[in-house]
């Protein structure tokens, strides 16, 4: 059975990291960027990147630079190996991306990133 990231996420297990969608400036104030600042220690004014047990990845500049990012963060996890990603469904909520359109981005995502049902 292939692993999937449940819908609501409020534990992580030691190695797990949240994915979560953010803007740019990482004002983390609703949506899956609240959760990972208020539970997992995203820090706020980081809007890319590790920080805590969390992933930002910022989705509200642009789709050019939502697919940059996107693949940015594929290649952090890839060389993060002893880590395990929860991919949430970044971008298909404030920032308004169809999840058709996000899912291809991730589709060759290392095994350590754990990806939403469909996705």
């Amino acid at each position: 059975m292939v692993r999937t990231t449940p819908s609501d996420i409020t534990e992580l297990a030691d190695d797990e990291v949240f994915v979560f969608g953010s803007n740019v400036t990482g004002e983390h104030g609703g949506g899956a960027a609240k959760v990972a600042h208020e539970r997992f220690g995203a820090e706020w004014g980081v809007g890319e990147g590790l920080t805590g047990r969390t992933y930002a990845l910022p989705t509200m500049e642009g789709e050019a630079a939502f697919r940059s990012a996107a693949a940015h963060f594929l290649d952090v996890a890839a060389a993060l190996p002893h880590l395990t990603f929860l991919l949430t469904k970044v971008g298909c909520g404030i920032a308004g991306y169809d999840e058709d359109q996000v899912k291809h981005w991730f589709a060759e995502a290392p095994a350590n990133v754990v990806r939403p049902p469909g996705w």
